[in-house]
């Protein structure tokens, strides 16, 4: 089976996540998606690791709200992990798991334009593959030539997905200044 898998921080999820997942889980084509909630991302501060499982079980509530018919499922692979949690660790977890599925991963613009500082990043784009999410500010297919220069044999998909202006970041910064951001949360 195709599947996606979406890791991140997820704090909070928001709109612009449920858009992708819906993409995923239609048009993308993938057979189901895994929403991996990742306690701390060691490129990112400002996160702390010990919130990770109040981010997963708000995924779980959040996931089961709009997708009860099970397509995306919330996995918490990393969170049995230890330090740190790169991405490639998890993707190979994930293939030790379950041979028999063939994995993607799902990242934005954003940490495309960024992958060459994750851990093994060649054997990602090489032996997984990413779909990439348009972001604003990036040009994306710039940024996946750049990458199809340096060698050939990468695969990277950029999706047709919707894009939705928001990120946690500005959510996180409405809620400290007293915001209703009900209607951006998932």
């Amino acid at each position: 089976m195709k599947v996606a898998v979406y890791s991140g921080s997820f704090n909070p999820l928001h709109i612009g996540h449920l858009a992708i997942l819906k993409y995923l889980t239609g048009e993308g084509g993938f057979d189901y998606v895994y929403l991996i909630v990742s306690p701390k991302n060691p490129l990112k501060e400002g996160i702390s690791a010990s919130s990770g499982q109040d981010r997963y079980n708000a995924a779980i509530a959040a996931v089961n709200r709009h997708f009860p018919a099970g397509k995306v499922k919330v996995d918490d692979i990393e969170l049995t992990m230890p330090e740190p949690h790169y991405t490639i660790r998890t993707l190979d977890a994930l293939r030790e798991r379950e041979p028999e599925n063939e994995f993607t991963l799902v990242m934005g613009a954003d940490n495309l334009a960024d992958i060459r500082r994750w851990r093994d990043y060649c054997r990602i784009l090489k032996e997984y593959g990413v779909a990439v999410y348009p972001r604003q500010g990036f040009d994306l297919e710039r940024v996946r030539q750049d990458l199809l220069d340096e060698d050939h044999s990468y695969n990277i998909t950029i999706m047709n997905a919707e894009m939705v202006d928001i990120s946690s970041t500005i959510i996180r910064n409405a809620i400290a200044e007293g915001q209703d951001v009900s209607g951006w949360l998932m």
